[in-house]
């Protein structure tokens, strides 16, 4: 940030007509933000791979049955047996979810078992556009009808439309909840961080209008641009918002308190802070911005709309934070600090803290150091054998048992294991005989489940059940052998959806976004370090150590899940997600300590200047990671098991690269490694001091 901006950011009028300008604009968003929720779209569609069969029979299911039809299961149990009085109960109560104004088609049932223990109803409905956010109360209000006048017998609701229920409830209220919670981890640690009682409020108000602005352009982006967003990427946006923009106010707060004790006036030591630690901010949220923009080359959709919900979220914060806080910084004074005001030339602590007493350590064998360390974060990478990111039953994606999987464990232990799920063939009418008789002869489905053929425009819509749970690897199976015995139907055009096949297709868009998005990331971060460093032998290393520090992350955290929290697995999304948090917002830490580095090596070669940058910096980026791990560890407050998943890998991580790797790897690697890192730059013929030099104090305190 070059100093005439630095210098208008932190100007004595001109910081009034910043803090004005945000006030403005913060008034009009306010309004528009609160309407984000009301644009998201948590349609199973706007999770799908776009170009995937499941895709397509969605949309030529159009023609047979609306869109926003998704059945009900009501299901009944009695161990002793059902008595003559259930089963009237039961056709009653087919008679009055007959009478639902969102019915679509006719009530299927009722169905009794074989054992005569269970019934089930199948009710279709239309819940339209908007269904997964008023599947709750549907579900409720069939749920309370079923059990009136039960007399014990046990009643619940499953089915997609059971599942949306239940997936609707857990994320209700999850912007307030992860907003609260967010807002208290991100107090906490401020206060701990700078033990004052009146700092931390600017950075919390600066995030505070950051996630506001950033919601009302999103919301913009999302009406009247396409931009997908849902739950997921509205929940991520809030903790990222909060976690990067807090990050960019702690550094920008350590180094204006490092120019209070060089400079009497306060704008002036403003104005220097953004223009020496301005560039690095920028490059480290741009940084962050191409890693997140780098998943609009996903198939799924979710991911794909979430690379640009999260790209807006950080530009933004990282605008706030550079204008809107240096301007109150300024505005307050010197004071804010208190009781640990920056006087002029009182002595710097990080000179003889804590991180400067590691340096010294590290310089003594580093080699040593950076060997050991490596060492021990591959045997921590060893636990990705135990990863199983193959996707998450609908058991497992709960953190607890809600009704909806009560119920699909009580179908399956009286009826075929996929009832209520069918699978879905969709094919020309003129060969619908056809393909009926091959899904019909295919293993896993049950011949005598599959319906005939439904004629319209053309195309013939066919069903038929799983005979294993719609969710098992087992039934995953049967859909590919559909599939195959489908698509050698000649002339059928034949494609295969539903549930089943729309979770599959989840899967290996998720593993083709990852083997594609990965190396992109990775290419990307690279590039941008060589042009910021410019070097080449230091963005190798760094780009290194953040994939090792990520590797060891989620081979840790894949122990945790399965030995200590009991997951049964991993969301297919995992993998990419941690990726590409970890990745993008590792490169923050290494930015921000070499730039610091690269800019103390021209004056004491870079040994020492790895000592002097570990120093400065060691504490602020510790205190950033706690922030960022903090807020990303909220999403484990959440009752589903992919937030928590992603919630502890990435905190974890965060963790790991803030005090392990960036502090004890990567400065050991700079002092054993010295002048060469910068190579081919000018930087790297700058003559060095040994290793053990190093540990010594330069003659001054730099500047």
């Amino acid at each position: 940030m070059t100093r005439s901006v630095a210098s208008l950011i932190t100007g004595r009028k001109t910081k009034y007509l910043i803090i004005v300008f945000w006030l403005a604009l913060v008034t009009l968003a306010g309004p528009l933000a609160g309407k984000l929720t009301s644009v998201q779209d948590n349609e199973a569609k706007s999770w799908l791979p776009g170009g995937e069969e499941s895709t397509h029979v969605l949309d030529r299911q159009a023609a047979f049955a609306s869109p926003d039809t998704i059945p009900a299961v009501v299901v009944y149990q009695r161990s002793a047996g059902l008595t003559e009085a259930d089963r009237a109960k039961v056709a009653s109560d087919a008679h009055r979810f007959g009478q639902l104004t969102e019915l679509d088609g006719q009530v299927g049932g009722p169905i009794f078992s074989g054992d005569g223990q269970a019934a089930q109803l199948i009710v279709p409905l239309n819940l339209g556009p908007e269904g997964w956010d008023k599947a709750g109360d549907i579900v409720t209000s069939m749920k309370e009808t079923a059990q009136a006048g039960a007399s014990g017998l046990s009643v619940h609701v499953t089915g997609p439309a059971g599942s949306a229920a239940d997936s609707s409830e857990a994320f209700a209220g999850i912007d307030g909840r992860l907003l609260f919670a967010t807002i208290g981890v991100v107090v906490v640690i401020l206060l701990f961080t700078y033990r004052s009682p009146g700092l931390w409020l600017l950075p919390v108000i600066s995030a505070g209008v950051a996630l506001t602005a950033a919601q009302a352009v999103i919301y913009l982006l999302a009406k009247h641009a396409g931009l997908t967003v849902n739950a997921q990427s509205a929940g991520i946006l809030t903790v990222l918002v909060f976690g990067a923009g807090t990050d960019y106010a702690l550094l920008l707060v350590a180094r204006y308190r490092e120019e209070l004790r060089r400079h009497t006036d306060r704008h002036e030591a403003m104005a220097v802070a953004l223009h020496r630690a301005g560039p690095a901010i920028v490059a480290s949220a741009g940084t962050v911005v191409v890693g997140m923009l780098c998943l609009i080359f996903a198939e799924t959709n979710s991911t794909k709309g979430l690379g640009p919900v999260a790209a807006i979220g950080v530009l933004v914060g990282l605008a706030v934070m550079l204008t809107l806080l240096p301007a109150m910084l300024v505005t307050v004074g010197r004071w804010i600090f208190w009781p640990a005001r920056p006087r002029l030339g009182s002595a710097e602590p990080t000179t003889t803290g804590l991180w400067a007493k590691i340096g010294n350590r590290l310089a003594s064998r580093p080699r040593i150091t950076w060997v050991t360390t490596t060492l021990a974060l591959a045997v921590m990478v060893v636990g990705l054998v135990q990863l199983d990111a193959t996707g998450l039953t609908n058991k497992e994606a709960f953190r607890g048992t809600p009704d909806s999987i009560v119920g699909e464990e009580v179908l399956a232990g009286h009826f075929p294991a996929g009832a209520g799920n069918p699978v879905v063939v969709i094919s020309k009418a003129e060969q619908a005989a056809a393909v009926k008789a091959a899904l019909a002869s295919t293993e896993g489905i049950d011949p005598a489940s599959v319906s005939e053929p439904v004629a319209k425009n053309g195309f013939a819509y066919i069903v038929g059940t799983l005979n294993a749970a719609p969710d098992s690897p087992a039934a995953f199976d049967t859909v590919d052998r559909v599939r195959d015995r489908v698509h050698a139907v000649p002339g059928a055009d034949a494609q295969v959806g539903g549930n089943t096949a729309i979770n599959l297709d989840l899967q290996r868009a998720a593993r083709y976004d990852r083997n594609l998005i990965i190396p992109i990331v990775l290419v990307v971060v690279l590039v941008i370090l060589a042009l910021l460093l410019r070097a080449i032998v230091a963005p190798l290393v760094l780009v290194a150590t953040v994939v090792l520090s990520f590797g060891a992350a989620l081979g840790t955290s894949a122990l945790v899940f399965r030995h200590v929290f009991g997951f049964g697995g991993a969301d297919s999304s995992l993998p990419l997600f941690v990726f590409v948090f970890l990745v993008a917002l590792g490169i923050d830490y290494n930015i921000f300590l070499m730039t610091r580095v690269r800019e103390e090596a021209g004056r004491y070669g870079t040994r020492r200047a790895a000592r002097i940058g570990l120093a400065a910096t060691g504490g602020v980026i510790t205190s950033a990671g706690l922030v960022l791990a903090g807020t990303f560890a909220v999403l484990a407050t959440l009752p589903l098991t992919a937030f928590a998943e992603i919630g502890f890998a990435v905190a974890f991580g965060v963790l790991l690269d803030t005090i392990i790797v960036r502090a004890v790897l990567v400065t050991a690697l700079n002092l054993d490694i010295g002048r060469h890192m910068w190579w081919p730059s000018r930087l790297g013929k700058i003559a060095d001091v040994e290793p053990a030099e190093a540990a010594q104090p330069p003659s001054e305190v730099p500047a």
